[in-house]
């Protein structure tokens, strides 16, 4: 239900996912009234997907732990009841994003030894694979400890899912030099540089986050969801103009990857974009498949649990 094209497109995308692949069975969760336009277009699929009634709605406006305290048959927030009872594999949504942290904060929970989930999210790179930005906007203000565990979490993300191994970490700065960048910045370095468990390289610019230099890039959620819109802004700009088609440029469209994982929770969650349709809700599916194939959830635990015993 979330969304503002919902539900329509979650429904098609449903559609669009069960049309080219066969590997899993969903869970739609939405409002009977609102669905029952579309869901007919799924009749041929009827034994790949059950569909649940949640009479309430959040909105895109409401304060998130209000709604999921006040909403309790929401789609959310049964979305992540069955998450938490084991009865679904991955939960999915694009609706308030606040509601989607809110619920992965303290329904689903963060794995154990975890200070902060974050965001990521792909962006593409030139030799046509992608990188890793996180935080995109989950933690606006964030301490070193808090960047160097994001470091820990993208590397394993760009390990098992993108299949890089030992995937360059680069903070995201003003400058290359060590010793750059604000305090946050300067005091981050030297928790990622003596970190084992990453390949740091240092310090990386605006300019690296789409080149070849670093598979994963950090910062703090403000500066990461500013990059983020704005690449999607030139995306858009050059759209609309409808003057340049060039394989590199369609890959800035949300649409290819569909949502963004929440990483240091116990169960995989992906949120979308606002505006996402069949198609990006179709590759939403098809990554959190992978997060699930890989073992990306239990690798994170086992790296928290073997920092806890240390």
């Amino acid at each position: 239900m979330g969304g503002d094209l919902a539900p329509k497109e979650a429904v098609l995308g449903a559609l669009a996912y069960f049309q080219e692949f066969a590997d899993s069975h969903l869970v739609l969760i939405g409002n009977e009234d609102a669905c029952k336009e579309y869901l007919p277009s799924l009749d041929a699929y009827s034994g790949r997907y059950k569909f649940v009634h949640a009479p309430q709605v959040i909105e895109m406006n409401e304060h998130p732990t209000k709604a999921l305290k006040e909403k309790q048959q929401s789609s959310i927030a049964m979305g992540f009841g069955m998450l938490k009872a084991g009865k679904i594999d991955a939960f999915l949504s694009a609706g308030n994003t606040g509601a989607m942290l809110v619920g992965a904060m303290y329904t689903v929970a963060p794995i154990e030894g975890v200070l902060r989930p974050t965001i990521a999210s792909l962006v593409p790179r030139e030799d046509e694979g992608y990188n890793l930005l996180l935080d995109v906007g989950a933690n606006a203000d964030c301490k070193p400890e808090h960047l160097n565990q994001f470091a820990v979490l993208g590397a394993l993300y760009a390990e098992y899912v993108l299949g890089i191994k030992q995937p360059e970490v680069g903070l995201l700065n003003l400058g290359e030099e060590e010793g750059k960048g604000n305090i946050l910045c300067q005091a981050t370095y030297p928790l990622l540089k003596e970190n084992t468990a990453i390949n740091f390289i240092g310090n990386i610019e605006g300019r690296d986050i789409f080149g070849e230099r670093a598979r994963v890039a950090v910062c703090e959620g403000f500066t990461g969801n500013i990059v983020l819109k704005m690449a999607e802004s030139v995306y858009d700009l050059f759209k609309k103009r409808d003057k340049i088609h060039d394989p590199l440029l369609e890959r800035f469209n949300y649409e290819q990857y569909g949502g963004v994982p929440i990483l240091g929770i116990n169960a995989p969650v992906m949120i979308g974009h606002g505006i996402s349709n069949a198609i990006a809700f179709k590759a939403m599916i098809r990554s959190a498949e992978k997060v699930i194939s890989t073992g990306l959830i239990d690798a994170m635990k086992k790296h928290f649990q073997v920092v806890k015993e240390a």
